[in-house]
């Protein structure tokens, strides 16, 4: 255990919330105790937590010097997120929670997991974005390339779908190779129609800063400089998926959405996005950010839906056991009895 101190500085009152309860997020959270002295805060706990502590508060501080107003509530979401995730940095997350705008479009997060998605593609050079349909995975990383793209931290952007049909067989398609897989991609030009000028987004698009192919499309190439977006991962292979991991190349970002539960590959292949789940964990340089019903930013009867499947899932996965009625076991018969009431060793009466 360990006890340090936080001198006060102006402004920092409005960190403690109503009744200290900001103060209380951070105890509970990342077992730490506090005291309040006249200028200073007193915080005790193991090392690792108290110097969190410092850090958030040096953060809160930092901005408010810099002249950013956080309501309290606000402080209550940011200060929520920061502690329960250790790599979170509090400063990047308020700075990415902000409105922006991009192309013709202002976007700001709607819920704690969008920050903390936002914050992970601004910190991290591979995110993967795991949740429900609604939750805005590949709109926001559409955002966060277009943003890059825009501000020249990258050269272009390259987005990529594996070319699987959602339980229905489409047959043969007409004409080019592009117009046969475009079906597939069609949402990821929504998101750029959505942002961008359709006549910006086909120059683009002509001249290759922005590159939409399936997933297929992605092997023999070394992909430097590049926002890459792998939408609707779960319908991946795990042997594709480490194909696409492994094109990352120098100055470049990545981010992998998916949803586990609409898988469409055929049965018995493996998914790749649980595959990588289950091999990455714990890789450091990149971060997992999970989405949950709680996030749907569509129609609310959306939000209804995905629950109402989860609640079907769980109950066709872990079904409640039948009670059976106790019966009571019968007396040990004796004599000739016995032997007319002898059973195998598996039940069965031996007549």
């Amino acid at each position: 255990m360990t006890t340090a101190q936080v001198n006060f500085s102006h402004g920092i009152e409005a960190f403690f919330g109503t009744h200290d309860e900001n103060i209380q997020i951070l105890e509970s959270s990342l077992g730490v105790r506090t005291h309040v002295l006249p200028d200073s805060l007193e915080i005790t706990g193991q090392p690792e937590s108290v110097r969190r502590v410092q850090d958030i508060i040096a953060d809160y501080e930092s901005l408010v010097r810099e002249g950013h107003r956080l309501s309290n509530g606000d402080v209550k979401g940011f200060l929520t997120v920061a502690a329960e995730d250790g790599q979170v940095n509090f400063r990047n997350l308020v700075l990415t929670s902000r409105q922006r705008l991009v192309g013709r479009k202002a976007i700001a997060p709607r819920s704690l997991n969008q920050m903390r998605y936002f914050e992970a593609m601004e910190r991290c050079d591979l995110v993967f974005g795991i949740g429900p349909a609604g939750t805005g995975k590949t709109y926001l990383a559409v955002a966060q390339a277009v943003n890059a793209l825009l501000s020249k931290q990258v050269q272009r952007i390259i987005l990529a779908r594996p070319a699987v049909e959602a339980g229905e067989r489409l047959g043969f398609l007409p004409g080019t190779l592009q117009q046969k897989v475009d079906p597939y991609l069609r949402p990821l030009y929504d998101a750029l129609y959505d942002m961008l000028d359709a006549e910006r987004v086909e120059k683009l698009v002509e001249r290759n800063v922005i590159e939409i192919a399936p997933l297929a499309f992605m092997r023999g190439r070394s992909l430097n400089e590049s926002f890459i977006i792998l939408d609707e991962a779960q319908n991946a292979t795990a042997e594709q998926m480490k194909m696409f991991l492994t094109r990352l190349g120098f100055g470049s970002k990545a981010v992998v959405t998916g949803d586990a539960t609409q898988i469409d590959l055929p049965s018995g292949r493996r998914s790749g996005l649980l595959d990588a789940i289950d091999v990455l964990h714990g890789v450091p340089g990149l971060s997992f950010v999970y989405f949950t019903d709680k996030d749907v930013v569509r129609h609310d009867l959306v939000q209804r839906i995905v629950r109402a499947y989860d609640r079907y899932n769980q109950k066709t996965l872990f079904p409640t056991p039948v009670q059976a009625d106790y019966t009571p076991e019968p007396e040990e018969p004796s004599g000739s009895d016995a032997f007319a009431n002898e059973t195998s060793p598996h039940g069965f009466r031996q007549d």
